[in-house]
């Protein structure tokens, strides 16, 4: 069995499980059903947008000379030569010397004008305007590729899209976008003394929360989880689910059964079916982790207790992710804080801290290892590099949001 519990630094694990990833497979789908995929291919603008010179306000198309020096006091006098109508070209309207016309917010430019009074600066007397404010050149104004030029990328590959994004692909005329299609990550839970969530645990037993949470998580990554229920800790069991799982997954994800005892059987079966990479990793949480390869797709072993798991999932298994889903920017968010307290730590290991974030401050939530509570008293975690024996109070430290 290779490498069997020999611990490699985390840069290393993360290498190791990135080098597994697949390129990303592609899918084309409405662009309305595209926020929170992640685009393949560049979006090119095929034309200029807007595409004409429009106003941004309600106001007056003016030649922003012809306002110059006007005040409350000495307003500029311009003959209003009539109105541009809402999705009509500006045709037969021209701002001459001395000369505006009246434009809506959005109504396209007139030929001659080069700027536009705000109508709160203004005051019409019959077909006089007193401007009484003066404008500059290209002022209140949107030139037709101000947005985007013919030819542009307007949003790039590897870019997960947003709700937002959506509205621009629809001022692109685009109705469908190439994205990464979801990796389907199977998840299987190991132990004797896991029952479901609908049960009621018995001496010995405790539900099996990592499976809820991996899949919640999963599913906000842009990946489909798919459920493959507890196993116990028996070898043939085991091998069974796995030969069941691999073919219709991208990921396997082993939760449970990667600590160092007679138990183990997630190495075991792992090696005996493919390879196992990496086993043992110098993280707090998540020492025990398996890295592997069943059939050429990536295998994880993750460690049982529901903190470890999510530590290790973010930090080994996200990366790898990424680069299947084609994602240029990892999704994870985080904010700057001043660390509340002294956080201590073993120098040699790379620890992961849960923190509340309470005004600007991270506050270390200290508990008992294999408390759940922790994890709902916590806004995220600090990372503590490897060469440090802890952080000190007042430390400036960036926390990694649940």
């Amino acid at each position: 069995m290779s490498r069997f519990l020999h611990v490699v630094a985390v840069p290393e694990a993360v290498a190791t499980a990135v080098g597994m990833a697949p390129d990303p497979v592609t899918e084309d789908i409405p662009a309305d059903h595209a926020p929170g995929r992640v685009l393949c291919a560049d979006v090119i603008a095929g034309e200029d947008i807007p595409g004409f010179d429009r106003s941004i306000v309600d106001g007056f198309a003016v030649r922003a000379e012809d306002t110059a020096g006007s005040s409350e006091s000495v307003p500029a006098l311009l003959r209003c030569a009539g109105r541009v109508a809402m999705g009509h070209a500006a045709a037969g309207f021209s701002v001459a010397n001395g000369g505006c016309v009246y434009i809506p917010t959005g109504g396209v430019l007139p030929k001659g004008a080069n700027a536009v009074v705000m109508v709160e600066n203004t005051e019409e007397t019959g077909d006089m305007v007193l401007v009484k404010r003066p404008v500059s050149y290209g002022e209140n104004i949107l030139l037709h590729d101000d947005d985007y030029r013919r030819g542009a990328v307007v949003l790039p590959a590897g870019r997960r899209l947003s709700p937002r994004d959506a509205g621009v692909l629809a001022a692109c005329g685009r109705t469908s976008v190439i994205v990464s299609k979801k990796p389907v990550v199977g998840i299987i839970s190991t132990g004797n003394e896991l029952v479901p969530v609908t049960a009621t645990p018995g001496p010995g037993q405790v539900r099996d929360a990592n499976a809820s949470m991996l899949a919640a998580y999963l599913r906000e990554y842009g990946c489909t989880p798919k459920f493959y229920g507890i196993v116990p800790d028996e070898h043939e069991a085991f091998e069974t689910v796995i030969s069941r799982a691999l073919p219709e997954c991208d990921v396997l994800l082993l939760s449970g059964g990667s600590s160092k005892d007679d138990r183990d059987m997630t190495a075991r079966v792992v090696a005996g079916r493919g390879e196992v990479l990496v086993h043992g990793i110098a993280i707090a949480p998540g020492k025990p982790t398996i890295i592997g390869r069943i059939d050429g797709k990536p295998v994880f072993g993750l460690p049982g207790h529901p903190a470890s798991a999510f530590v290790v999932f973010i930090v080994i298994v996200c990366p790898l992710l990424d680069r299947m889903l084609g994602q240029t920017k990892a999704l994870l968010h985080t904010t700057r804080a001043t660390l509340g307290d002294n956080i201590p730590s073993q120098k040699g290991r790379e620890e992961y801290f849960r923190v509340r974030l309470v005004n600007g401050t991270a506050q270390p939530v200290f508990g008992k290892a294999g408390l759940l509570n922790t994890l709902v008293a916590s806004d995220g975690l600090v990372r503590i590099p490897s060469g440090c024996e802890g952080l000190e109070l007042g430390s400036e430290v960036d926390v990694i949001l649940w």
